[in-house]
């Protein structure tokens, strides 16, 4: 009769300690290796798993063939000795001495596969253990040293870690470009490009009504590539996110962005301009003396209801332009759109997150640490793998944005801007109606 087998879990393992403890003569001879350390704890572990393994796959057999009988005939299935096999382990293969056997009569075509040795075959779960692992910062050349000298292990070479990366990565990938949105009511849009040697890659990170950040997608490309922002935009739009709805863009200051916005979600969506990237932008164009005041001026005037704060921001524009007129070009340019989260009446704890990039760069800088250890960017299919592996690794981490509770005022302003879209819309028909007649 044939038995089943499953994988122990922990709970389960509690029982075999106590089977070893009622049966301790048989591992006094591994006591006394480690007290007169003549051999060492994981040698000692990895010969014991060998010598288990082994002896599973010898009962599996017996299942199969019954007992083997030196010297005596066996029924339809016989034992014919062994061979060297491998079984695969979480984060490495294991060389064992596999059972053989065949049906009476028929040669090397009869050969009988041992239930348990087929079921050890399965490489997915190693695979996945290497793209941990890989995503900790190991770089496949120094991934045997990691796992360290196990004895007779093989499949941890550089080119063996590679493949079985690429494959798990490209699942990685799949799943982040296969997310729907459907269901997920995305209040928020955070977009920034990252470079990868001489490639860029665009990503998106979105904020739910909860607060919850999400991984969007990425797409290949710079952010002032106007084909690629608007590419990525319409694979978002493709995978739930309506088009019809109003939603809070957080860019840097790149034109293209805010065109591709207009072009797949319309110009009325509020788009709001990272002041850090403003503020950056300002003061180096200014000597290093005049920095300061002009830092405090802005921070300040970002504090202010819109009406104001663009009216000292303009102000100080003109005393600029006596003297730097670049920083008071600079402070000009999408001046406006510092402001929008002023203009939406949200709270100073929303407007802080609501402000800047920094919640997209954060998982950009999680990207950055789980990649550093890649020298050569070879193409533009392995920068997005490990991008679309990292991303998603990052993700893991992620936290609900601050000053969460108070997403309803977002969603409520939002909602205003939706429904005047509608007005609009419905006074626009009516007039071309009056129009036609």
């Amino acid at each position: 009769m044939k038995r089943s087998y499953k994988i122990a879990t922990k709970k389960e393992s509690g029982k075999l300690v106590e089977f070893f403890i009622k049966n301790g003569q048989a591992l006094i001879p591994m006591v006394e290796l480690i007290e007169q350390s003549k051999q060492t704890v994981d040698e000692l572990v990895d010969e014991l798993g060998r010598a288990a393994v082994e002896a599973v796959l010898r009962l599996s057999a017996s299942n199969v063939a019954g007992p083997p009988h030196p010297g005596k005939k066996g029924g339809e299935i016989r034992w014919h000795g062994a061979q060297q096999g491998t079984v695969a382990l979480s984060n490495r293969k294991l060389i064992v001495s596999k059972p053989r056997l065949r049906k009476k009569g028929v040669g090397v075509d009869g050969e009988v596969p041992v239930p348990a040795y087929e079921s050890m075959q399965d490489e997915g779960e190693m695979s996945e253990r290497m793209h941990e692992i890989l995503m900790r910062g190991v770089s496949s050349r120094n991934y045997e040293s990691v796992i360290g000298e196990m004895a007779d292990s093989v499949g941890v070479k550089k080119s063996s870690v590679s493949k079985r990366f690429i494959k798990a990565s490209a699942l990685a990938m799949k799943k982040l470009c296969e997310r729907r949105f459907d269901d997920v009511e995305i209040l928020v849009i955070y977009i920034d490009g990252q470079h990868f040697g001489k490639h860029n890659v665009i990503n998106a990170i979105g904020v739910d009504v909860n607060g919850k950040k999400h991984a969007l997608g990425l797409y290949a490309g710079a952010t002032e590539n106007g084909v690629s922002v608007k590419s990525l935009l319409e694979d978002l739009m493709s995978r739930g996110i309506n088009p019809e709805r109003r939603y809070l863009f957080v860019i840097d200051g790149s034109k293209a962005l805010r065109h591709g916005i207009n072009a797949v979600f319309g110009s009325k969506n509020p788009v709001q301009r990272c002041r850090i990237h403003k503020l950056r932008n300002v003061l180096d164009n200014l000597p290093e003396d005049e920095r300061e005041q002009s830092a405090c001026a802005m921070r300040a005037a970002w504090k202010l209801d819109a009406k104001e704060g663009m009216a000292r921001l303009l102000k100080l524009a003109e005393w600029l332009d006596r003297e730097h007129h670049s920083a008071a070009a600079s402070l000009r340019e999408g001046l406006e759109e510092t402001f929008t989260v002023n203009r939406l009446g949200l709270p100073a704890n929303l407007r802080r997150c609501l402000s800047t990039t920094n919640l997209i760069e954060s998982p950009q800088s999680g990207v950055r640490m789980r990649t550093r250890r890649v020298c050569r960017w070879r193409s533009e299919s392995m920068v997005m793998y490990w991008a679309a592996s990292a991303l998603l690794e990052t993700e893991k981490k992620f936290r609900k944005l601050q000053g969460y509770r108070d997403l309803w005022m977002l969603k409520a302003a939002l909602k205003s801007l939706e429904e005047d879209k509608k007005e609009q819309k419905i006074d626009q028909e009516e007039a071309e109606k009056t129009e036609a007649a």
